[in-house]
């Protein structure tokens, strides 16, 4: 069968609702330069921290479970000449073992289920960072709270609630970075456009039908609500 989101995500850069501008924001705000050393969870295919190794000269280790995603990621890293700032690891990012306080900033960009939600994920990634440096995670919240009848939370809740997530982890919020519509919409609009030539190409695949009803399924959900009510943001927060 072929696996949804590698169909789903075939022509994204970055697999976020942001832009490269915003994660060369995030880099500044780091402050990371060629001696800092950053742990990319989840990495996907590689988008962010190709762009911050190039932009800053960091050093990234990325873990990454997919092996479609890490095949990507890897050849986006040679492509890029950035062999020797980026090293991509396939595996899962829950059973990743790292030396405790060793790197300067810890990333899980979009994919907090990994650990089953930000606090598990804030639980995972601050013993890998020194004190003063960062966690950061990309996280949903809702705008709009409590949500109209009949919209599931998903575990995800408003913007305040979700800062008090990190604070209750002992850290401190320094910077949002949140997703505008245009951002939403680009990163919507790429799964269907991808999935609609996958599936056009694809007509007697024996997946095409489960494919393209959860393709019209999520586009729906975005149009009716999400757009409107669902929020994006990369968190950082400062370890004491």
């Amino acid at each position: 069968m072929p696996w949804f989101f590698a169909v789903a995500e075939h022509d994204h850069e970055l697999q976020n609702p942001t832009s490269a501008e915003k994660i060369r924001l995030l880099g500044k705000r780091l402050r990371l330069g060629p001696e800092s050393r950053v742990l990319d969870m989840a990495c996907g295919k590689a988008g962010p921290a190709v762009l911050l190794a190039a932009t800053f000269g960091c050093r990234i280790v990325g873990v990454e479970r997919a092996p479609e995603f890490a095949a990507d990621a890897r050849r986006r890293v040679s492509e890029a000449g950035l062999e020797d700032r980026i090293e991509i690891v396939e595996g899962d990012a829950e059973a990743f073992a790292y030396e405790p306080g060793t790197f300067d900033a810890a990333l899980c960009l979009g994919a907090s289920f990994v650990w089953h939600g930000l606090s598990g994920t804030l639980a995972a990634l601050a013993p890998a960072v020194r004190a003063g440096g960062h966690v950061v995670v990309g996280e949903p919240f809702w705008n709009v709270w409590p949500l109209p009848e009949g919209v599931d939370d998903d575990g995800f809740v408003a913007l305040r609630e979700t800062v008090a997530r990190f604070e209750d982890a002992g850290l401190a919020l320094v910077t949002l970075i949140a997703s505008s519509l245009d951002d939403w919409d680009s990163y919507e609009s790429l799964h269907w456009r991808a999935l609609e030539e996958w599936l056009a190409a694809n007509p007697d695949d024996p997946d095409a039908a489960s494919i393209r009803a959860r393709h019209e399924h999520a586009r729906d959900e975005y149009l009716r609500f999400e757009r409107a009510l669902l929020g994006w943001a990369i968190f950082v927060a400062r370890k004491p």
